[in-house]
């Protein structure tokens, strides 16, 4: 087996079936291809949905339950189940373009030491794009267009989990996703694919190609100023938990820098753009105390 393509998914059966569609249309030979899903405990109709895709298109699609909840852990038991020479995660909310897979592959096949390769990532926004983001914050959406062609990514670029994909053979160097990382239920926990990408970059390269593309569904409900802060917030949590920082010097540093932004967004508050982005470093230093208080004082 050429290619495992995995897909984590929680209670997005409609859009599951969607991006299987798009991995099954491939234009790559479908003997090298298969298809894992797994079900992250769905309470809607998922296994429903999947399963009668493999009643249509065999054994090629897999659904796999992972009763214990997490991003991160359902990405772990994809590599554990993979039988492909690269596995390619796609997002249960995205599309893959028809040369998705073959793209992906050729970047691979350059050069054996290529340990990680992500593609672009094309917003489909259900609600028009709102005008208040900040173009330095787009990429919260899950958006991404590092450059034209196939580059190699310097640190500390990295590609996004909608589109990303390992050499399988790197798990046998280093330990894959960790659990304390990646979202959980409906907590906006992330900085997973960073994390395990800063570990692969000491023996493996990381490289994108624009070729490889996906389109990635931005929900209405996302494009809200409260779920915007709200990630932002968790990316604050995320960087925290992340580093395992608990010093006292960090907490001082992050609360004296929350208290400069919000005395900058006081002074800004008649200037949309400035205040927005005072506001997002409040959210951010909050969730970084959050993160070092909380998260790296468990036990």
């Amino acid at each position: 087996m050429k290619v495992t393509v995995a897909i984590c998914t929680h209670n997005r059966a409609k859009d599951t079936e969607e991006a299987i569609v798009s991995v099954l249309t491939q234009n790559f030979a479908k003997k090298e291809i298969e298809i894992i899903v797994i079900d992250n405990r769905s309470t809607d109709n998922t296994a429903e949905v999947v399963n009668g895709l493999r009643q249509r298109h065999g054994p090629r699609v897999r659904y796999i339950l992972e009763n214990k909840l997490g991003l991160s852990v359902a990405r772990n038991r994809a590599i554990r189940e993979a039988s492909g020479e690269y596995i390619l995660f796609l997002d249960d909310d995205a599309l893959a373009s028809s040369k998705w897979v073959q793209h992906i592959v050729d970047v691979f096949e350059r050069d054996i030491t290529i340990g990680c390769v992500g593609g672009k990532i094309d917003p489909i926004w259900e609600a028009e794009e709102p005008d208040w983001i900040p173009e330095e914050y787009r990429s919260v959406f899950t958006i991404l267009d590092f450059t034209n062609g196939v580059k190699e990514m310097p640190s500390p670029s990295i590609p996004y989990g909608a589109n990303i994909a390992f050499r399988m053979s790197v798990f046998n160097h280093i330990k894959p996703f960790r659990e304390d990382l990646g979202r959980v239920g409906k907590n906006l926990l992330s900085s997973e694919e960073s994390e395990l990408i800063a570990r692969l970059r000491a023996r493996y390269k990381v490289y994108y190609t624009s070729y490889a593309s996906v389109k990635h569904k931005i929900a209405k409900e996302r494009t809200t100023k409260k779920w915007f802060l709200k990630r932002i917030f968790w990316q604050g949590v995320s960087d925290a938990v992340k580093r395992q920082d608990k010093s006292v010097l960090a907490v001082v540093k992050h609360t004296i820098r929350m208290l400069q932004a919000v005395g900058t967004s006081l002074l800004s508050i008649f200037h949309f753009k400035k205040f927005i982005r005072q506001v997002v470093k409040i959210y951010y230093r909050n969730g970084s105390l959050v993160g070092i208080l909380r998260y790296n004082s468990r036990g």
